[in-house]
């Protein structure tokens, strides 16, 4: 008896939520230096990925790396950046700060949108960006357990994110998974001659090995499959479950417990992202019912 699509939707979105939510367990688990850590995970996610583009279009996979042009590369090189500071902001600050803040790419992305595509924001999109502002500074001010240093960069992360998603806006046809290929090899390269990729045991290479094909191409083969059988709204909420599941891992694990004003704050930030999502598929849903 066959699945039925949604359903099956729904398994594959939400076991991609949870493989991308995996970063800063295994950002824990590893004892290696951050450079290290990053060459081996942009090489095994290459190998990944590369891997499913074979897989899915044989023959035919490169042909997507020659049609990138320039919006592709510029979006591999942001991606490739915006994995250096997420890996980099892991180690300098709490998994909880980094997905907090790393939530509110939503309206910082409708923010560059706005300035670079002039797409002028709901009111729903700005009340919820300000709640989500507020929720930040509660953590960053009330919490005790982060570092200005970490919360920087995972700000910086969010931004690289946010540019992602403009320039995906913009250029509709980018192919993402050739991109994400060309940002795993580029992150691997940027951070091979800056660690000790060959110091490393055994061990250390087979939970590199998980963390580049679990976190990296397994959470975007199961995402890209899955996308097809729900809508947005579905996808962009079950999508977002790994923001709270990061944390949770490391807690399970490593017992790093959040803060009260980490938890306080992070509540803020999901509900108004979830709140505003909502709302959003709510709008444009009684848009297309009015129209004639």
């Amino acid at each position: 008896m066959s699945m039925p699509p949604h359903r099956l939707g729904l398994i594959l979105v939400t076991a991609s939520a949870i493989a991308w939510s995996m970063a800063g367990f295994f950002t824990r688990l590893i004892a290696l230096d951050t450079w290290t850590m990053l060459a081996w995970r942009g090489i095994f996610g290459a190998l990944g990925i590369g891997t499913l583009i074979l897989a899915i279009e044989g023959r035919r996979a490169w042909r997507g790396l020659a049609a990138m042009g320039w919006p592709g590369w510029t979006f591999a090189l942001v991606s490739a950046l915006g994995m250096v500071l997420f890996i980099t902001a892991l180690r300098h600050t709490t998994v909880a700060h980094v997905a907090v803040i790393y939530a509110t790419v939503p309206f910082v992305a409708a923010a560059l949108a706005w300035f670079t595509l002039r797409e002028r924001p709901t009111g729903s999109a700005i009340l919820a960006s300000l709640a989500a502002l507020a929720g930040v500074c509660v953590m960053v001010g009330l919490g005790i357990e982060g570092s200005p240093f970490g919360d920087v960069l995972a700000l910086l992360m969010t931004v690289t994110m946010a540019v992602m998603m403009v320039i995906a806006r913009k250029y509709r046809d980018i192919p993402v998974m050739h991109a994400a290929w060309l940002s795993a090899v580029l992150s691997a390269a940027a951070s091979w001659p800056l660690g000790d990729p060959l110091a490393l045991t055994f061990h250390d290479l087979w939970l590199l090995a998980l963390f580049g094909l679990v976190n990296s191409a397994l959470g975007l083969a199961l995402f890209t499959l899955g996308a097809r059988y729900l809508p947005a709204i579905e996808t962009a909420l079950i999508g977002s479950l790994d923001a709270p599941l990061a944390p949770l891992w490391v807690w399970l694990f490593f017992t790093e417990t959040p803060g009260l004003g980490t938890l306080i704050g992070g509540l803020i930030v999901f509900t108004a992202v979830l709140l505003h999502i909502l709302l959003s598929a709510t709008l444009r849903r009684a848009a297309r019912t009015a129209e004639p």
